[in-house]
Order: C-alpha cells, then sequence, then structure tokens
C-alpha cells in the first residue's frame, strides 16, 4: 500500500511541473488550499473523489499518477 507521503509527493510534482501554485489547483479541485497542502505534506491521503478532482484540475490522467505511485513501489502490492 503506498503511504500518504509518497501520494502527496506525486501529486506535489505534476502540480509544479504544471506551473499550478496550491491555490489555483486546490480552486479548480473544489478543496481547500490547506486541505491540498496536507495531502502534498502526506499528513492525508485524498479520497478517491478528492484524487480525481486534483489529477482533472492539475490535467493529468489519474491512470498516470497511479503508474507513478505503483512504479515507486517497486510492482510490490
Amino acid at each position: 500500500m503506498p503511504d500518504a507521503k509518497l501520494i502527496g509527493r506525486i501529486i506535489h510534482e505534476y502540480r509544479e511541473s504544471r506551473g499550478l501554485l496550491q491555490e489555483v489547483a486546490s480552486g479548480l479541485a473544489g478543496i481547500c488550499r490547506t486541505h491540498l497542502s496536507a495531502i502534498e505534506c502526506g499528513r492525508r491521503k485524498p479520497t478517491l473523489e478528492t484524487f480525481f478532482k486534483l489529477c482533472e484540475a492539475i490535467n493529468v490522467k489519474p491512470s498516470d499518477v497511479m503508474k507513478r505511485i505503483e512504479d515507486a513501489l517497486g510492482g510490490r502490492n
């Protein structure tokens, strides 16, 4: 199982690569900036709904994010 820090780091990397501030990405996803910050810092795991909203907000396919998570885990589940 991926931990919250791994999920948050990958979401953070995608958001930054798109040049989006937390305020912008969180607004597009319909969540507050502090919630996004907690996710990116690994203090909270996003729900599936929030995960999909964030992916849409940062313009990345959820499957691409999941693939990076799986690759980071080294194929162990």
